[in-house]
């Protein structure tokens, strides 16, 4: 069986616990269609109080993680293995689209993440390993940690057998912005708020209409 493996390199690996193990993505790790691995540079500092920050050269505010630690750790998770991709967080890098998700889904079984803190990693690290650098938006973000949950939840649904219907992905059906269930009517401080009548007519072809006019 060819399982999905994500290398999550990062100081905080507690940060992704609690929503790898709910949900899809949770469900994709049991039934053995994705696996994410941590592996934190200060398990591969060589000093004493496994330090891996340091002050910039240049000047400027703040610590950056050092170059060597996070390159030994990225090493640990590449090994011998091939189809792996290597993925550098920067706001500058190409945005990550669905396109993106389905590309790596195609092309890799190993997917590394290297999420840097503080003012960021040393930028030898991007350039000896050849990472490509993604963007999940035009913000800044305290670490990467959140970027890469971003990546895995957006492949992890790409994988074939990860939705319990295929046909719940968003890019192969006509998906409206605005969804509803019961009840019909919802009374709420007094007031009647009521699901669009075209919704309820069994019309598919204007349902269908509906949904492509509320399309995002």
């Amino acid at each position: 069986m060819n399982i999905m493996h994500f290398h999550v390199i990062t100081l905080f690996p507690e940060a992704f616990e609690s929503y790898i193990h709910a949900s899809i993505v949770g469900r994709a790790i049991r039934d053995k269609k994705i696996k994410i691995s941590f592996y934190n540079p200060r398990d591969f500092a060589k000093n004493k109080h496994r330090r891996v920050d340091q002050k910039p050269y240049g000047g400027g505010p703040g610590m950056v993680m050092e170059a060597e630690s996070v390159l030994r750790a990225t090493e640990k998770a590449i090994g011998k293995k091939k189809d792996v991709e290597v993925i550098f967080f920067d706001t500058g890098g190409t945005e990550f689209t669905n396109t993106s998700a389905r590309k790596i889904v195609k092309k890799n079984k190993h997917v590394v993440f290297i999420c840097g803190h503080y003012e960021g990693i040393d930028a030898r690290v991007q350039k000896i390993l050849k990472a490509k650098k993604v963007s999940i938006g035009n913000y800044t973000l305290t670490g990467g940690e959140l970027p890469a949950l971003v990546v895995i939840d957006a492949v992890s649904r790409q994988i074939k057998g990860v939705l319990g219907n295929y046909d719940s992905l968003e890019d192969d059906r006509i998906s409206s912005s605005e969804v509803y269930t019961r009840p019909e009517t919802l009374v709420w401080k007094g007031k009647r708020h009521t699901v669009p009548k075209v919704l309820l007519s069994g019309n598919h072809a204007e349902i269908e209409k509906w949904k492509q006019n509320k399309a995002p």
